[in-house]
């Protein structure tokens, strides 16, 4: 049986935005029948919509659980500042602790992807008070530097994060800013689509291969229709934004130079991770000894046969581990509204 999923327009979901100065979020918040049972929150990386998280809506909601889904900073119908600086983990975070103060004001489910998890991790550092419970799909827990890492001696240590040096640069974004065709066949690239010779847009020894976006055909992993979503909201603003989430590493790891003072730091609230067979970029061996960073309880899964795209790939496993994780903090609280 398919698994349920949000489409675009689809009128389980309200959009909404909350303004921070100059910078405004646009988010999709869906609510069950009846008083939600607690509040679930859901990053998305790179590079993707809050849409990427289509296959989870209905399923949190049907567990009578309340769900917020930003378009991330830079992305779809959020704005997409020109500065750099704008993007760094510490004011994202308060731009995020700001948006679910307009909904609740219970502590929430937090759930990230890439990027997203990345970021999931941040902000229950540095707001440990917003968070009851964390997952993370494909994206381990990274405990702040105490010294200043450079992108070359990352590389260096991860050469599957070699694509990541293309896209701090200005050398991707132009390749796919270029034209409307060439934003569709990254679209398309990124999801699975290859060319007629059997060959990808993307890889992580280098990142976007220029020669084969205007020859990449459809999605093998979002139907047209979703291609052509992602496409509208990607034509808002470019790769601008996608890619400055890869250029704030310096100012990240200054706001680390000083997290980094407490290097006995445990999670303390429940937590998870979800690890990806298949992903080329981040692969199930970095989440090896995840453990010494949870004092509160902690699972680790492995998703056989996924790749980086593990939400929309396997949804019904993805939506086991979550179900099982969120149901094993909130207890008697959703048993009662089952």
């Amino acid at each position: 049986m398919p698994v349920d999923a949000l489409v675009p327009n689809d009128p389980r979901v309200e959009h909404k935005f909350a303004t921070f100065g100059d910078i405004k979020y646009h988010y999709m918040l869906a609510n069950p029948k009846g008083k939600p049972v607690a509040t679930v929150l859901l990053l998305h990386g790179f590079p993707d919509l809050g849409m990427g998280w289509r296959y989870q809506v209905p399923y949190l909601l049907s567990l009578g659980l309340q769900v917020i889904v930003p378009d991330m900073l830079g992305y779809g119908q959020t704005s997409a500042p020109e500065a750099v600086e704008e993007y760094s983990m510490k004011k994202m975070s308060a731009h995020i602790v700001g948006i679910v103060k307009e909904v609740t004001d219970q502590p929430i489910i937090l759930g990230g992807h890439d990027w997203g998890g990345y970021f999931a991790w941040r902000i229950c550092i540095f707001y440990p008070e917003l968070v009851r419970c964390v997952f993370s799909f494909c994206i381990p827990f990274v405990p702040p530097a105490p010294v200043k890492i450079s992108m070359d001696q990352m590389i260096a240590r991860l050469p599957n994060f070699t694509y990541q040096k293309q896209l701090a640069g200005p050398v991707a974004e132009a390749m796919v800013d270029k034209s409307p065709e060439r934003l569709r066949g990254f679209i398309n690239g990124m999801f699975g689509g290859k060319t007629p010779e059997g060959e990808y847009c993307f890889n992580t020894d280098v990142g976007v291969i220029e020669e084969n976006l205007e020859k990449i055909g459809p999605s093998t992993l979002a139907s047209p229709e979703m291609i052509e979503h992602y496409f509208e909201e990607y034509s808002r603003h470019g790769m601008h934004g996608p890619t400055s989430w890869y250029r704030v590493r310096d100012i990240n790891a200054d706001d680390d130079l000083e997290l980094a003072k407490n290097p006995d730091f445990k999670f303390k609230m429940p937590a998870m991770l979800v690890m990806a067979e298949k992903d080329a970029a981040l692969p199930p061996r970095l989440a090896d000894g995840q453990e010494k960073f949870f004092e509160g309880p902690f699972k680790k899964e492995l998703i056989l046969g996924a790749t980086h795209w593990i939400l929309v790939q396997c949804p019904e496993e993805s939506n086991k581990y979550i179900g099982e994780f969120i149901k094993s903090v909130l207890g008697d609280e959703l048993k009662a509204s089952l």
